[in-house]
């Protein structure tokens, strides 16, 4: 009771911790079952997985006791490098020369002509979209 009285605890919340007992003792054979499916399956398998094959072994879990458990246990399934997406794909096809050099001006009729050929994906489809100048 000394201790109590330097830690400045009340006598209630002593009593109240020793009272208190851990929730996951009644869960020792489905806390084995849940190291034994993570360790199994190379540590790949998270809180969902392992409740899923808990299930089909004939558990009846919830996925937040699963959830509660692992972090108890400090069991945290490995991470996959996810590649991020890229539309750039560097050159792609042939690029033509460039003759113009920015002088759109021309002296007589049809001695320079442009073209623009730009495709698009619409709702799964490809289109093409042409353009041409005089």
């Amino acid at each position: 009771m000394i201790l109590l009285q330097v830690s400045g605890l009340a006598k209630s919340v002593y009593y109240y911790t020793l009272s208190k007992t851990d929730k996951d003792d009644k869960n020792k054979e489905v806390i084995k079952k849940i190291k034994e499916i993570f360790i199994n399956n190379k540590e790949k398998y998270g809180y969902r997985r392992i409740t899923l094959e808990l299930k089909n072994q004939g558990y009846n879990v919830n996925h937040k006791k699963v959830y509660r458990i692992m972090v108890k246990l400090g069991l945290k399934p490995l991470k996959r490098n996810k590649r991020k997406y890229s539309s750039y794909k560097k050159t792609v096809g042939k690029i033509a020369d460039n003759y113009i050099n920015r002088e759109f001006y021309a002296d007589k009729p049809n001695q320079k002509w442009y073209t623009d050929v730009t495709e698009f994906n619409l709702r799964g489809e490809k289109i093409y979209l042409f353009l041409m100048a005089k």
